[in-house]
């Protein structure tokens, strides 16, 4: 097969422009390098190219803007002929149980293959399971691309904060054919940018160290959820008991340790899923992960069932206000979003929302969506706040008591003052904590 050598040094590919792909590009973009940002939608690749960013991270627009002229947008695959290293970083796309589509990241890969310059170097940064890196490899030999090198590597970014950990990573992991080898210059080069350790290891490795980690913090979540549970039937209060954990230097102080509504955003749902596909196939244990999957569904009741006690069951005409919609801070995400269930539980009851990113489709005729938080109050019986969003904590208690209708908020991660809310004469329902009943007034 005919090839043209690599003729722009150190020009990078990224093939696929979903969440994963624009931050990375732009990242590496504003490392200096020079950048090819590939997909086959032609309609994303325009919008990128006139720096309409089709998701929220803070921050990403100011970079994008700074260093728009290192990059050339496109769906015209032919580009990747220029690059001598080329990363494939879509998004793997996974169903409702969670399994992820490879089939779209085998597509964007034989596309890579077929476009790259002879000496080029291929880089899976899409999310895969353990074997597929490998499986790849064949395929490459079958169509003799033999000479075009391949690796996976592990993305470690974390939604919402996902511009801060691809400008400074805390290290790389990178699956190898044969982890005693240097790496390619090229790929040395895009790597050696951003000044962090690099671990490499045989491609299973990589594959699962991504599964491990991700199934690590589901643990903690669980762990944690159980326990906060526990701290509202007994009396305790969770976040009394947080610093003794995280004074544990076998826990440390970054430990996932503070309660929620179970498990969101389909990263860490995808990996359990994997670890219980991978333990069938192989006769292994996954108690653990399917313990993991309860857990998260009995915790995502818990907002329902304080509605249900305190307002739903009490009112013919209940209103009840929410506080945001995507599944956590920083971003426009709404996947496997608490609210989203919280929604779809309350249909044919009036619902007032508010979320400063995002925006509800015509398929939640119920839910009037509001300007303001303090707007979304108006009328209502009880508030739900399912986003931490860090505005919603300078919201002042006595405001949202003036406006609602009637006395309840559920808050299941503290955003609002405990003490305030009783002063306001509000009944505040926090997760890990004793209820708080309103003041009499």
């Amino acid at each position: 097969m005919d090839r043209r050598e690599a003729q722009v040094v150190g020009m990078i590919g990224f093939a696929g422009l979903s969440h994963l792909g624009l931050v990375s590009s732009i990242a590496a973009a504003a490392k200096g390098l020079r950048v090819v940002g590939y997909d086959p939608d032609p309609v994303l690749a325009e919008a990128v190219r006139g720096g309409r960013l089709p998701i929220h991270e803070a921050g990403l627009g100011e970079l994008l803007e700074s260093h728009q002229d290192r990059v050339t947008w496109t769906s015209d695959p032919k580009a990747l002929g220029t690059c001598e290293l080329i990363i494939c970083s879509a998004d793997s796309p996974t169903d409702a149980q969670h399994h992820s589509d490879l089939l779209p990241i085998e597509a964007l890969l034989k596309t890579a293959a077929e476009q790259a310059p002879a000496g080029a170097v291929l880089v899976v940064l899409s999310q895969v399971p353990p074997g597929f890196t490998r499986r790849m490899v064949g395929l490459l030999e079958a169509h003799d691309w033999r000479a075009l090198a391949l690796f996976c590597q592990v993305e470690t970014l974390i939604i919402g904060q996902a511009v801060e950990r691809a400008l400074r990573p805390e290290r790389f992991i990178v699956g190898c054919r044969d982890p005693q080898q240097p790496l390619p210059a090229a790929y040395q080069h895009w790597l050696g940018a951003f000044g962090c350790p690099i671990l490499r290891m045989h491609y299973e490795s990589a594959e699962l160290a991504k599964i491990a980690i991700n199934t690590f913090l589901a643990t903690s979540v669980s762990a944690t959820n159980m326990l906060a549970e526990l701290c509202e039937a007994v009396g305790a209060d969770w976040s009394e008991v947080i610093p003794a954990v995280t004074s544990d230097r076998r826990i440390g102080p970054h430990a996932y340790v503070r309660p929620g509504l179970g498990l969101s955003g389909g990263n860490l749902e995808r990996d359990l899923a994997a670890i219980v596909a991978l333990s069938a196939e192989c006769g292994t244990d996954a108690e653990l992960a399917r313990a993991c999957f309860s857990s998260s569904a009995a915790r995502r009741q818990w907002v329902l069932n304080v509605l249900h006690e305190r307002v739903l069951c009490a009112r013919p005409d209940p209103v009840i206000a929410v506080w945001g919609l995507a599944y956590k801070p920083g971003t426009a995400s709404m996947k496997h979003a608490a609210a989203l269930e919280l929604l779809e539980a309350l249909r044919g009851i009036a619902v007032r929302s508010y979320d400063p990113c995002v925006r509800l489709n015509g398929n939640w005729s119920q839910a009037t969506q509001c300007s303001t938080a303090l707007e979304a109050c108006r009328g209502a019986d009880a508030l739900a706040i399912l986003t931490p969003w860090p505005e919603f904590a300078h919201v002042p208690a006595g405001q949202i008591r003036e406006l609602m209708r009637g006395r309840v908020i559920v808050d299941p991660f503290g955003v609002l003052d405990d003490a305030a809310c009783a002063a306001a004469g509000l009944t505040h329902a926090r997760l890990g904590a004793p209820l708080s009943e309103a003041e009499a007034h």
